[in-house]
């Protein structure tokens, strides 16, 4: 396998790519796809076998399963990150090892129900808040220690939106490949 068909299965959607001047349209339409998602993913993996969550999405990637255990843990991440900037002022906010949380025994073998069951959970909260932002919170931000950086709310909200469209096209991409998507 190339580098590059490497990177299409690694970023099958490309790098988040954040305008300069973020739109009130921005937010909303960022918002709606936090919204929709978590339905739309239990929709995608809803009929898969355990054999199938074990299938990896590239070489050497994560399983199906595993994916989805790491987005109820990052999103969960990211709803703390939006309430730290929002009660503190500038905070530094702990990064993780996402890669060492996907190999603990609850990424690697716990039924994913539980997980689409926090992801709807999760996002229900976050969408409450983020709908009712004002201007000001929305331009409230927090520090990542990794690269000691501010990151606006309004980026978080783009950020999570594609974090959300990137994992769940890696998903569909290797059931497309696998023949296993209805209507297909």
């Amino acid at each position: 396998m190339t580098n590059q068909e490497l990177e299409q299965l690694r970023y099958p959607i490309g790098h988040f790519d954040c305008p300069e001047n973020i739109s009130k349209q921005d937010i909303t339409n960022w918002i709606s796809v936090l919204e929709q998602f978590p339905e739309r993913l239990e929709n995608l993996v809803q009929d898969l076998s355990e054999e199938q969550l074990e299938t990896v999405y590239r070489p050497d990637g994560w399983t199906i399963r595993q994916v989805i255990h790491h987005i109820s843990d990052s999103h969960h991440h990211s709803y703390t990150r939006f309430k730290w900037a929002l009660t503190e002022q500038y905070p530094v906010i702990k990064a993780y090892f996402e890669d060492r949380w996907a190999d603990l025994i609850d990424s690697k073998t716990a039924p994913v129900k539980m997980s689409l069951l926090h992801i709807k959970a999760i996002h229900a909260k976050l969408v409450y808040l983020l709908k009712r932002l004002s201007d000001d919170e929305l331009n409230r931000y927090f520090i990542h220690p990794e690269t000691n950086s501010e990151v606006k709310l309004n980026y978080q909200i783009g950020n999570y939106a594609w974090h959300s469209n990137h994992h769940y096209a890696h998903i569909e991409h290797v059931m497309k490949q696998k023949g296993w998507l209805k209507n297909d």
